[in-house]
């Protein structure tokens, strides 16, 4: 098949470029290499240096004609969102309708769209949650995801357009900025092998479900199937705090300095777990990298990372 991965040259979308690629399908990226790096897009990918915004976005799928759009890219700080709304909404809103609109007019067959469980539900009353969960973003970013999986929905009502929505709790692993205010993991696995100040935000107790992201690679592979459609989160059902995962890196980074507390953020939740009940039922996924395997496979990239 032939498929347009946007957002190819970030953290998730160069991993699943990267899978399909071996997997033998033909790979389109579209990135404007805002957050991604040109380093990230694989061999074998063709590559657009273009903003999901743009106009010609749309004579781009009239040449490609893609069978699968597998969207990815997007303003993804939770933070940035709180305090820039508009560029959030024009990013991640207008740029995804603008794909929606190519895809329609082009043929696309399937849209697969990376939403986030924790900034679509907001604060949960359920522990793990499912996909019933009442919807009650906190963030200006939740409420782009949200809309932008309404839209989809109303595309493949009006065009009968098949969609997979997933639904990733944190995501981390390989290739995930670790510069930036996202992605605690990366974040705090490169300050302590640099034995800088790791930052911890609140008291610690802020939770959230890890994905490793590998994981997440065999989700994207089962999208393609013509059975899989609907919305579905990507979880492990496992609730780890931030105290945990500080004292499991500094273990595997024999990191000594003290914990250093700041205030919380605005925008984020306290917890965050769900349950991929729905996706395994179907399609018999099950992460398979748990946090004692995935944070050292992390470390050590991380190393090599440092190195360069």
């Amino acid at each position: 098949m032939k498929i347009c991965i946007t957002g190819g040259a970030g953290f998730i979308g160069s991993n699943i470029a990267e899978h399909y690629i071996k997997l033998g399908h033909e790979v389109v990226i579209i990135d404007n290499l805002a957050l991604g790096f040109r380093q990230n897009i694989p061999d074998g990918a063709k590559f657009y240096h273009i903003d999901i915004n743009d106009e010609e976005i749309h004579d781009i799928f009239k040449k490609e004609k893609f069978d699968i759009v597998n969207h990815h890219a997007a303003l993804m700080s939770v933070r940035y969102s709180v305090s820039m709304p508009l560029e959030d909404a024009r990013t991640n809103i207008l740029g995804s309708i603008n794909l929606l609109e190519a895809s329609k007019n082009s043929g696309v067959k399937k849209f697969i769209f990376s939403s986030f469980a924790g900034t679509v539900y907001g604060e949960q009353d359920v522990f793990p949650c499912d996909e019933n969960h009442p919807n009650r973003p906190v963030s200006p970013y939740g409420v782009s995801k949200l809309s932008t999986e309404k839209y989809i929905e109303y595309y493949n009502t009006l065009y009968d357009m098949d969609f997979v929505i997933f639904r990733y709790t944190n995501v981390y692993g390989r290739r995930q900025n670790p510069l930036g205010e996202a992605g605690v993991v990366a974040i705090f696995a490169l300050k302590m092998l640099n034995n800088q100040p790791t930052y911890i935000t609140g008291d610690g107790s802020i939770t959230r479900d890890y994905v490793y992201i590998d994981d997440i690679l065999s989700a994207h592979e089962l999208a393609l199937n013509d059975n899989v459609k609907g919305i579905f989160n990507i979880a492990t059902g496992i609730e780890t705090d931030l105290n945990h995962i500080f004292d499991k890196l500094a273990n595997l980074t024999n990191y000594k300095l003290p914990k250093v507390y700041t205030p919380p953020k605005l925008g984020e939740q306290k917890r965050s777990v769900c349950t991929a009940d729905k996706f395994k039922n179907l399609t018999g996924w099950q992460p398979l990298t748990m946090l004692d395997e995935g944070l050292p496979k992390t470390v050590e990239f991380y190393k090599s990372y440092n190195a360069k």
